[in-house]
């Protein structure tokens, strides 16, 4: 920003709205600027709430697989009663299933439109309309 001083140290007309543009320019490069390192941000969040929501999709299938051994296992114990190895299958589904709940809860609210939000681009931009509402003065006076 350059400066221009005249004999009485005021700035002129033009050198104030240079500057005006070159900080508004400024503002809004920063603005840009945050708001790709926003959503690079939340690109990242989308991309493990997706991982989640993966690995539970995976885990709740295993459970489905294993419930249907359990159910299958439970049948075949029917000739044999004293044998209870079908307990252990549906042991695996509830805590299976159990993982399977907690990782899509945790991948879903972590896609959630609210987590995905760049809440301090629109802080800043919201500060940006209420600065530039304000009326521009300077220390020049017209005479």
């Amino acid at each position: 920003m350059t400066v221009d001083i005249r004999s009485d140290g005021r700035r002129g007309l033009g050198a104030l709205l240079r500057d005006l543009a070159e900080g508004s320019a400024g503002l809004v490069r920063g603005e840009v600027r945050l708001a790709r390192l926003e959503l690079g941000t939340a690109a990242a969040a989308a991309g493990r709430g997706t991982a989640f929501v993966a690995v539970g999709g995976v885990l709740l299938l295993l459970g489905t697989l294993a419930t249907f051994t359990g159910i299958i296992l439970l049948i075949g114990d029917q000739w044999l009663p004293r044998d209870l190895y079908w307990v252990g299958a549906l042991l695996f589904v509830i805590v299976t299933g159990g993982i399977a709940a907690w990782l899509a809860n945790r991948g879903r609210s972590m896609l959630s439109p609210a987590a995905l939000a760049p809440h301090e681009t629109v802080a800043t931009l919201k500060e940006d309309k209420e600065w530039l509402k304000h009326p521009l003065t300077s220390g020049a006076t017209s005479s």
